[in-house]
């Protein structure tokens, strides 16, 4: 009998642990909508195979903040806007071709790299291949490279992968994910990262100083894959040479003819566009009102923008056609939040995170005394978690909960905890009702390089979804195979379902998701470690 007494006791004393109560009739709503009556991938559709990729700034985005408000508005939401910061220049491929023209013709596999300017009409120069990662490389190559076409990659001799290129997590990898992410502090190493990041400038000057006329860089993926990648936007910063990635096969036929004495020659042709119309970029927002004006918000959101390569179809259309669908969800079921529901598009991540960096100082707090240097870009994105102290605004009690969406269009397999033990009962109660349809793990580990990531920084519970990584990593990340054709709707359904119904249970929790303290500047992990300049 006392036994059972004690057992009784010990459930009435867990139950408070449990007390974010799920309103599984408002869940039952959001299935039926979003199963039966699913926009998701007509959403996705139109994102990526109508707009097509947008890069921060580009004519496209500028369509798709058009656009994306445009059906917030038709599905009933409010205060739909967008809200500007400073970003750049706009940039557009028009058309582009390399050729290799000798010892024979060949059609090359490149793509121009984002923001260098145009080559105003062919150029044809012979190759050269010097290799260039860091400043002290320039001096071996100094005075070798006027009139050249400048191959700055190594070569290598191309990859056997180890794993298949498309997967789904077992419960034993998701299992691994359980573990406590201890942080390592290492003021030196961010100052050292911050240092590497004028390398693309210094090379840049390099090359133009030495009479090069353009150059290339290796594709890090075989097969034919393409990137692109740019983060020399600002009209300060813009690059003097064209500049283009190509195919990984076909740079490393390049550099082999270059070794074998054959004097390898191409054609670069790169008709690209600087759009200097607004240096402002924006983040697109959108509300469900909440019963109470005193409750504070919760939050959604995912990255609008994409790099050039494909068509930003897992990289981020997904995301962003599943947080939409997510809004479009909630308002058609009907459901009353207690909190204002937002939604959060935005701009400028695949440059640094810079547009909810910039929501962040705009609505919930600084960083730093104010007298710190101005940066931009990436050097924003290295720097800004060492500024100290933290400066909360008026807003920082308002948010409760933020969710993000950014792992390409694999279904949802559970959540991370972000190193706080308090929320992992909290979201195990939510993710109940959906174990059946994949999605259960509730993993203390951390995950970064998105949109939640300063949020969680500056002590706010901001949180990532866990996703089937499918062919995310392995062949679709930036590159020309990101189109509609990888995007998986059943999972899209699903994922779109289950952030509907997270952000309904924080909307209507009696109290917002458990947060850390307010961090303040951390000691060094290691007060004993020597700098190492390649880290």
């Amino acid at each position: 009998m006392r036994s059972l007494w004690l057992a009784a006791a010990a459930v009435v004393l867990a139950a408070p642990a449990l007390a974010q109560s799920v309103d599984r009739a408002a869940i039952n709503k959001l299935i039926d909508e979003g199963t039966n009556h699913s926009q998701v991938m007509v959403t996705a559709e139109y994102l990526t195979d109508v707009i097509g990729p947008r890069l921060t700034n580009s004519p496209n985005m500028r369509k798709a903040e058009g656009w994306t408000q445009a059906k917030f508005r038709e599905w009933g939401l409010v205060n739909v806007h967008k809200e500007g910061f400073e970003f750049g220049r706009g940039w557009w491929i028009e058309r582009s071709s390399v050729r290799m023209v000798a010892p024979r013709p060949v059609q090359l596999t490149a793509i121009p790299i984002a923001w260098t300017p145009a080559t105003n009409g062919a150029l044809t120069a012979p190759v050269i291949v010097a290799p260039m990662s860091k400043e002290r490389d320039f001096e071996k190559w100094r005075g070798q490279l006027k009139g050249k076409v400048v191959l700055i990659s190594r070569p290598g001799t191309g990859s056997e992968p180890s794993k298949p290129p498309f997967q789904r997590y077992t419960g034993e990898e998701l299992s691994k994910l359980d573990q406590f992410d201890w942080p390592n502090h290492d003021p030196e190493g961010a100052d050292r990262r911050l240092k590497r990041l004028d390398f693309a400038k210094k090379l840049d000057a390099f090359l133009k100083a030495e009479g090069a006329v353009a150059w290339a860089q290796m594709s890090r993926l075989d097969a034919k894959l393409l990137h692109g990648e740019g983060y020399l936007f600002t009209k300060e910063e813009s690059p003097s040479l064209p500049g283009v990635e190509i195919a990984a096969e076909d740079y490393r036929r390049l550099a082999r003819l270059a070794k074998a004495g054959m004097n390898p020659t191409i054609e670069i042709d790169s008709q690209v566009r600087y759009d200097d119309s607004d240096s402002k970029a924006y983040n697109i927002i959108a509300e469900i009102p909440g019963s109470d004006p005193k409750a504070g918000y919760v939050m959604a959101g995912a990255h609008l923008d994409s790099w050039v390569a494909g068509d930003g179809a897992a990289d981020n259309g997904a995301g962003s056609a599943m947080i939409m669908e997510a809004a479009r969800l909630i308002a058609a079921s009907g459901i009353k939040p207690k909190r204002t529901i937002r939604f959060a598009l935005w701009a400028g991540e695949e440059q640094g995170i810079l547009g909810s960096l910039a929501y962040i100082e705009q609505h919930i707090a600084t960083r730093g005394t104010g007298n710190e240097p101005k940066q931009t870009g990436l050097s924003r994105f290295y720097g800004w978690n060492n500024r100290w102290p933290i400066n909360p605004k008026p807003g920082y009690d308002e948010l409760a909960a933020y969710f993000n969406l950014d792992n390409g269009s694999g279904k949802v397999r559970g959540i991370y905890a972000e190193n706080n033990p308090a929320v992992v009962p909290i979201f195990r109660e939510w993710l109940s009702p959906f174990s059946g349809m994949g999605a259960s793990a509730v993993v203390i580990d951390r995950t970064g390089g998105t949109d939640h990531y300063f949020m969680q920084a500056i002590g706010l519970p901001g949180f990532q979804f866990i996703q089937d990584p499918l062919d995310y990593n392995s062949r679709i990340h930036h590159t020309g195979a990101d189109t509609f054709d990888h995007l998986k709707g059943d999972d899209m359904r699903q994922g779109s379902i289950i952030i509907a119904s997270f952000l309904v249970n924080a909307a209507n929790a009696e109290k917002a998701l458990p947060k850390p303290p307010l961090p303040t500047k951390p000691a060094a992990t290691d007060p004993y470690a020597y700098s190492n300049d390649d880290d």
